[in-house]
């Protein structure tokens, strides 16, 4: 086999199991042992229905602002695969990412591997290559049979627990925040950053014997004009500036990633200053982005019910428009019902895309979920994102929003 490429490599990647999604450790944990890609530095996990991948770039942020030299890996990416495997705050260049690949390869010797477990193992190996300092895994799907947690977390946050994925991790949140506690570890801190803990969480907390760090028990936050404080073991920290991913939500994934890192002080000593950089520097595209111009055009990657609750309060938060303009794209296997009912009292007109893919879900299906809901905004069909949005400009006036969400196949397009 002559592969050469990053594309190659991926198209190769992907065809290497029969599932795009096929949970569980086995595997990943028997090419690991070949692969010798162990971390000699503090792991954080970061798991959650929403918000870990805000979580995790804050982490990252934070830490650089330190001068601590990250390992992060996250997914799935909106334009580029280099986007999921990051060190010292760079995405990792096609030649690293092909030497992985064919470490992986070398090391599985017929082993399948999903797309995601081979990403995963691949990043593992560049990390213990690196000499990083701190290494920041974000769960892909659930958590207890998720690659990532193939490794143990020195800290394990959980950022949230909604509805979502539920033909992997059950149709009720007890289910899914079993499956997602699972990336806890006995004696390590737990940060639970969920303020409705399902009964299953808190169990599987009690049954390991893992160190739970409260929501609103053993830290917190509060909003206080344009600033924010954070509290916690060490005391109160006040005068915050906002980080500058948009959105009130944003203070709890700050407030989650704050508890993580005073979690693990003695090994990772961080000063206010250095907070304070990192929240002010940190970026992630497509969770509440503000592209530049009129109209006002807002991307976010929301695809479940409650991220679209978040969405429509901060629509809310960020002042009036004539006409709020929905651009939508989803996958079949999402609650677009509870999406579409969570957004509909901030929209006015909707142009609905057709997402490419055996998971996409086809404009003309969509707009039977609108009919079946009964909402009277208008409401067009169109068989693109491009397209959709071509069409939301052209009706749009300047002080009109734009919104273009429900995945993050939706927000890629959108970049052009």
């Amino acid at each position: 086999m002559s592969v050469r490429s990053l594309a190659d490599w991926l198209v190769y990647v992907e065809r290497q199991h029969p599932r795009p999604i096929a949970l569980g450790l086995d595997r990943v944990r028997q090419v690991l042992g070949r692969l010798e890609a162990s971390l000699a530095c503090p792991v954080f996990a970061v798991a959650g229905t929403n918000g870990k991948g805000s979580t995790c770039a804050m982490l990252e942020s934070i830490l650089r602002a330190v001068g601590v030299r990250t390992g992060m890996y996250t997914s799935p990416h909106l334009r580029r695969y280099n986007e999921r495997v990051r060190l010292a705050g760079r995405e990792v260049d096609d030649a690293s990412l092909c030497e992985a690949f064919a470490a992986v390869e070398s090391a599985r010797r017929g082993v399948p591997l999903t797309y995601f477990e081979f990403g995963t193992l691949a990043a593992l190996f560049l990390f213990s290559r690196a000499e990083i300092e701190a290494a920041i895994l974000e769960v892909g799907l659930g958590g207890r049979l998720d690659a990532v947690n193939v490794v143990d977390a020195d800290c394990a946050v959980l950022t949230s627990v909604g509805i979502d994925h539920v033909e992997y991790l059950g149709a009720d949140r007890e289910s899914i925040g079993r499956e997602k506690a699972g990336i806890f570890r006995p004696g390590a801190p737990a940060v639970i950053a969920e303020p409705d803990v399902p009964a299953s969480v808190h169990e599987e907390v009690r049954r390991i014997g893992a160190t739970p760090l409260l929501l609103g028990r053993d830290f917190g936050y509060a909003a206080a004009g344009g600033q924010w404080a954070w509290w916690g073991p060490p005391g109160r920290r006040a005068g915050l500036a906002h980080p500058a991913l948009r959105g009130a939500m944003q203070l709890r994934n700050a407030s989650a990633a704050l508890a993580a890192l005073d979690s693990l002080r003695e090994r990772l000593p961080v000063a206010m200053q250095d907070v304070r950089r990192g929240l002010a520097d940190v970026s992630l595209p497509g969770r509440f982005q503000v592209l530049p111009g009129r109209p006002r055009v807002v991307l976010d990657v929301a695809h479940n019910p409650q991220a679209a609750a978040v969405l429509a309060s901060n629509l809310g938060d960020c002042g009036h428009a004539p006409q709020t303009i929905a651009v939508l794209g989803m996958l079949k296997d999402k609650d677009v019902a509870g999406v579409v009912r969570a957004l509909a009292p901030r929209i006015t007109r909707w142009h609905l895309a057709t997402l490419p893919g055996p998971r996409g879900m086809d404009s003309g299906s969509l707009a039977r979920v609108f009919s079946e809901l009964k909402i009277i905004e208008p409401v067009s069909a169109h068989p693109t994102v491009i397209a959709a949005l071509a069409a939301a400009r052209n009706e749009a006036k300047e002080n009109d929003k734009i919104i273009v969400f429900g995945s993050f196949l939706t927000v890629a397009d959108a970049y052009g």
